[in-house]
């Protein structure tokens, strides 16, 4: 075999990413890359903020490394199983985390991220249907209000906030404050069976508008 082409056949495959999201396939040969062993980065968006989780697998040794926002949370240097899965959490309420290992041909693997034992899609869509979010920018400073539907907890930035509830004549109000900016979540019926209850969040006595995540 001449050297261009033993050249070629060494060259190390690039990560590979795959459908649905929260999968990730990595060749069996990225042993040869000398800068990392990061195989998948996923975002993760929960009440408090949104979460970066980086995986680390070394091929030949099984080495295994967690990171959640930028913060090891598992290191295990030395596996004789490539496969398998790691387990953590995530985030201010302690949200289980999942990473799934498993072969999917003779050199590759394949890394999935399960949230509360459920796919990172699965997970996503069935938050989207409980949670509001509003992103807005107060006196220079980005805000990231959450309002989880089925509790009425209500975070911003991280951080669980305190709130007073009242009725009002078309439905109900959760007040609290920014800063010195009053802040009020109005819930109205929509009047339809499959819309149910609207959220709108009111700042300074302007409607802010919802953010898909």
């Amino acid at each position: 075999m001449c050297y261009k082409r033993l050249r070629a056949w060494l060259r190390p495959l690039v990560l590979l990413v795959s459908w649905p999201p929260g999968t990730v396939k990595r060749s069996q040969y990225s042993y040869l890359e000398t800068m990392t062993d990061l195989v998948a980065v996923w975002e993760v968006a929960l009440s408090d903020g949104v979460h970066k989780i980086e995986f680390e697998h070394g091929t030949t040794s099984g080495k295994r490394v967690v990171y959640v926002d930028g913060k090891e949370v598992i290191r295990r240097d030395w596996m004789f199983k490539l496969v398998g899965k790691e387990t953590f959490t995530v985030g201010a309420a302690q949200t289980k985390g999942t990473i799934n290992i498993d072969a999917v041909s003779g050199f590759a693997y394949e890394y999935t991220l399960e949230i509360n034992g459920k796919s990172l899609k699965k997970y996503m869509e069935n938050r989207s249907k409980t949670t509001n979010t509003w992103i807005l920018n107060l006196d220079g400073v980005d805000f990231r209000v959450v309002l989880e539907k089925d509790t009425m907890d209500v975070w911003c930035n991280g951080r669980n906030m305190e709130t007073a509830g009242e009725f009002v004549e078309d439905g109900t109000e959760t007040h609290f404050s920014i800063g010195n900016h009053d802040c009020c979540i109005k819930a109205v019926s929509s009047g339809k069976r499959r819309e149910g209850i609207i959220h709108t969040l009111i700042v300074d006595d302007k409607e802010i508008p919802e953010t898909t995540e």
